[in-house]
């Protein structure tokens, strides 16, 4: 099994970006040139390794390699969006790979692209780039190139060369296990081992609800590889443990002004196999919630009114100042009962709540994350 810290230390210390791997500060796939220069990177990875794994390392500074780290990423509907825009899609995994020195809510990611042995090519125009379209690495830069040679296999024994020294051993088991259980031990850090084989370690706020069991603030990581399976700062999440299975139910909390429920979100079973290997299997729950559409006129026209004040620098009331912290959700909420236009004012919104105050932009993260679950599915 390969420590995916492990990996992404030996790309980052033995390679330049090349024509298997390349790094990025950041992505950002909400939106429309983002998920477009994303794509053209898998595309042309793909492309350029027909017989060997690719990767981009997330997190990372072009110039010294410091590693700095991003919010995690729930990875769990990206195939979605490479098969909708892709033809011949490679299968894509992104995984969020925690390093000692960073934050608990900080992560590198790793993307691994795995090809088809087909030519990978744009499905539909998308930014500046058109249908049919087809990339390749040239060193490293991901470039439009015409398809009319073979592709030479040049890089399948570097790729497996760097794989076989990312190997797993027992020291690094219980050195991940140490630290996970040492930097989480506010948090009712447990360790469980499936199958005498697969360590996981996971940790979360407990509280009791009508003689339910909930969590918060929960951390979910695969030792053997050195991975956040699961990472939720504000949610209620329910867990259930057995012999081959590790259950999550997340829930939002949603609603208007004061009056709020939890929604169950989605679920994600992580199963363990007899032969070495496990899947992750994810399902959405979620049912947005319906209100009355005259209410909601109302409430999206005065979160209208607070943006505004926020682009023009005005200073909110105090009920205002409440208001804003909602203003995500409830952008999210009438979005989903067909404000269309919510969605665009939510976008605007974004560096003016960044400014405002962590907190309340830690609350526009999260709703981004609810609407991208929603809209992937």
């Amino acid at each position: 099994m390969i420590n995916k810290r492990l990996l992404i230390k030996h790309l980052l210390a033995h390679n330049d970006e090349n024509s298997f791997y390349d790094k990025k500060r950041k992505i950002d796939i909400g939106q429309k040139e983002g998920k477009a220069k994303f794509l053209k990177h898998v595309c042309a990875l793909s492309n350029s390794n027909p017989k060997n794994n690719s990767f981009i390392v997330i997190g990372v500074e072009d110039d010294d390699n410091a590693i700095i780290g991003v919010d995690f990423f729930d990875d769990s509907k990206i195939q979605n969006l490479i098969n909708a825009y892709l033809t011949n899609p490679p299968i894509v995994q992104y995984e969020n790979i925690p390093f000692p020195h960073l934050p608990n809510n900080k992560f590198v990611g790793l993307v691994t692209i795995r090809p088809n042995d087909k030519i990978t090519s744009l499905r539909k125009n998308i930014w500046k780039y058109f249908g049919g379209s087809v990339f390749f690495r040239d060193g490293s830069i991901s470039m439009p190139k015409v398809f009319d040679i073979e592709i030479k296999d040049v890089n399948s024994k570097i790729v497996q060369s760097i794989e076989n020294n990312s190997q797993n051993n027992i020291e690094h088991t219980l050195d991940g296990v140490f630290d996970f259980m040492n930097s989480r031990v506010d948090y009712n850090a447990q360790y469980k081992v499936f199958k005498e084989y697969f360590v996981v370690c996971w940790a979360g706020q407990k509280k009791l609800v009508k003689n339910d069991i909930f969590y918060s603030r929960v951390d979910l990581e695969l030792i053997n590889e050195q991975v956040r399976l699961f990472f939720s700062a504000l949610d209620e999440v329910s867990i259930t443990i057995t012999d081959n299975q590790f259950k999550i139910i997340e829930y939002v909390n949603l609603g208007l002004q004061n009056t709020t429920r939890y929604y169950p979100l989605e679920e994600t079973v992580i199963n363990f196999e007899d032969n070495a290997q496990y899947n992750i299997e994810t399902t959405l729950l979620f049912v947005p919630p319906k209100f009355d559409k005259k209410a909601l006129h109302h409430i999206y026209n005065a979160n209208n009114a607070i943006l505004e004040k926020l682009k023009k620098g005005i200073a909110l009331t105090a009920a205002e100042e409440i208001d804003l912290n909602n203003l995500p959700a409830t952008y999210l909420i009438c979005y989903l009962n067909q404000f269309e236009n919510a969605i665009n004012k939510l976008t605007e919104a974004k560096p003016y709540l960044k400014n405002y105050n962590g907190e309340v932009y830690r609350l526009y993260k999260e709703t981004l994350r609810i609407l991208r679950k929603v809209k992937y599915n």
